[in-house]
């Protein structure tokens, strides 16, 4: 049996490892190679970085660092932040990436996930929608969760699945780093509206909640930050991963 995709999500800030609350705060955490380091002995399947600030500074992420990332790496992964051009995408696919993550880019331009997916597939182009309710409404977020657009993430999927995404990265800001759970309800919106991948984050404090992503909400993927870096109440730095039997037991 083949189990949906369970993986971290790895926020960088100035080349370090951090997590943030509801996109803001960012703690440090770390050495993100540390990191891959202890993933590699976890047997994770793929990993996916995402650099915060990379869009605020105009810029994408370090290419050295992620080549450094990627000869450590014995995973697949996927780096977003910043991308606003194909040879953008280009560069961070020759640094080593398996996938490239554009949000505000892709969303304010469609067209660049159409010649992306034209250029190097579908599979290597990840659209990421960061969502917040607003007066009980969906609306998608650009600009690392700083301006609202005019529109909620339902249409914003099945425009970027028209476009040419290969996999939608569904992230709920209300969600982020609080660990109480997936938002099933805007996982479910998506997720029923389109037929490629969605990437379910932001919320998971524990194994069940995984498990509703996948089997309730139909995410094809679940993953998670705060829940595999801490431990405990206080929040103590623990890079951590269940193991296989573990995921097979919910999933």
């Amino acid at each position: 049996m083949l189990l949906p995709r369970i993986f971290p999500c790895l926020l960088l800030k100035d080349n370090g490892l951090v997590k943030t609350i509801q996109f803001k705060n960012p703690t440090y955490l770390g050495d993100p190679i540390n990191a891959v380091r202890i993933f590699n002995t976890k047997q994770v399947d793929e990993l996916i970085f995402l650099d915060i600030t990379a869009t605020k500074e105009n810029r994408t992420p370090n290419i050295e660092f992620i080549k450094k990332i990627s000869e450590e790496c014995l995973m697949p992964f996927t780096v977003g932040g910043g991308i606003k051009t194909v040879e953008d995408i280009r560069l961070l696919l020759n640094a080593g990436a398996e996938k490239v993550a554009v949000n505000t880019a892709a969303i304010l331009n469609p067209q660049l996930v159409t010649d992306a997916a034209r250029l190097f597939g579908s599979q290597a182009i990840v659209v990421s929608i960061d969502v917040k309710k607003i007066f009980n409404q969906y609306r998608v977020y650009i600009q690392g969760g700083q301006k609202a657009m005019p529109f909620d993430p339902v249409q914003c999927a099945i425009k970027m699945e028209e476009s040419g995404a290969g996999e939608i990265f569904l992230n709920a800001i209300d969600r982020d780093g609080t660990m109480r759970g997936y938002d099933l309800d805007l996982i479910k919106k998506v997720t029923q509206a389109v037929k490629i991948p969605v990437i379910a984050c932001g919320g998971c404090g524990k194994l069940e909640d995984l498990k509703q992503a996948v089997k309730e909400a139909g995410a094809s993927a679940a993953v998670a930050g705060s829940f595999f870096v801490f431990h405990g109440n206080r929040r103590a730095v623990l890079i951590n991963f269940p193991s296989k039997e573990e995921l097979e037991k919910i999933l």
